[in-house]
C-alpha cells in the first residue's frame, strides 16, 4: 500500500479526508487483493496508488454525496473483489452489509478478506436476477450499490427488485452517467423507481465519476427482473 501520509493526502483532495484512520485497514485490503490477483482475475488495476484512488477512494465518494440511514441494510450487486460494498462497510460499520456475486472464487477472495478485516457480511453465490426473485432477498435492502456491472437501465432491473419502497439505488458511473440516466428512466419507471439525483465529483487527479441516485417509490411488478437472456436480448 501507498504510504499513509499520501493516502491521507488523496483522501483530502476527494473531501473524505475523515476516513484516514481507515489506513491500517485499507493497507490489508490493498496486500490481499494484489496478492490473490496473481492467481485470480480480481482487477486490471495492479499498482498500489490505482487501487488507493481507483478502487478505495472511488468506493468512499458516494458517503459524500448521499445520507445512507444508520444501520441500514445495504447490498452490493455483482461485487467483485468487494466494490464498492467492503469499503463503504469499512466507513461505516454501523451497516448491514450483503455482498452478491455469481463467480465462487470471487466469493472465497471475499471470506478470507472479510475475516481478515474483520468485516461481517452475508457472501452470496447467486446471480442479480435470481436474487431479485427469491423471497429471501426479494425487497428486502434499504440500500442497493453497484459500480462498474451494466448500463443503468439493465442495473434498474437487476437491483430495485432488492430495494424495498423508500430505499435506493446508488449506481456509480464514470463520465457518461447523465447520459446513462437518460438512456436508463424507462427502465428505472417500470422497475418502480425515479431518478432522484445525478452528482458529479472528480478522483484525485481528476477522472470524472457520476452518482445516479435512484428512489424506489413503488414496488417492483413480479415481471421484473426478467431471465438473463431477456434482459440482454431486450433491455427495458
Amino acid at each position: 500500500m501507498i504510504p499513509q501520509t499520501q493516502f491521507d493526502a488523496l483522501l483530502a483532495e476527494a473531501g473524505l479526508a475523515e476516513y484516514g484512520g481507515l489506513y491500517p485497514q485499507f493497507s490489508r485490503y490493498c496486500g490481499l487483493l494484489l496478492d490473490w490477483n496473481t492467481r485470480v482475475n480480481l482487477t486490471a488495476i495492479r499498482d498500489e496508488e490505482g487501487v488507493a484512488v481507483k478502487h478505495f477512494i472511488d468506493s468512499l465518494l458516494p458517503l459524500r454525496q448521499v445520507r445512507i440511514p444508520q444501520g441500514a441494510a445495504l447490498v452490493d450487486v455483482g461485487t467483485g473483489a468487494g466494490f464498492p460494498g467492503v469499503p463503504i462497510r469499512l466507513a461505516r460499520p454501523d451497516l448491514d452489509l450483503t455482498l452478491l456475486d455469481s463467480l465462487q472464487k470471487r466469493l472465497t477472495f471475499l471470506e478470507e478478506l472479510c475475516r481478515r478485516l474483520d468485516v461481517p457480511a452475508d457472501l452470496v453465490h447467486i446471480r442479480a436476477e435470481d436474487a431479485g426473485r427469491a423471497p429471501a432477498f426479494r425487497e428486502g435492502f434499504d440500500v442497493a450499490v453497484s459500480r462498474a456491472v451494466a448500463g443503468l437501465g439493465t442495473l434498474a432491473e437487476y437491483c430495485l427488485p432488492l430495494v424495498r419502497v423508500g430505499g435506493m439505488l446508488l449506481a456509480l458511473k464514470g463520465s457518461s452517467g447523465r447520459a446513462e440516466a437518460r438512456a436508463g428512466a424507462r427502465a428505472v419507471a417500470l422497475c418502480g423507481g425515479e431518478i432522484e439525483d445525478i452528482l458529479e465529483a472528480a478522483l484525485p487527479g481528476g477522472d470524472p465519476r457520476t452518482l445516479i441516485v435512484v428512489r424506489k417509490i413503488s414496488r417492483t411488478s413480479t415481471r421484473y427482473p426478467r431471465a438473463s437472456a431477456s434482459i440482454a436480448k431486450k433491455p427495458l
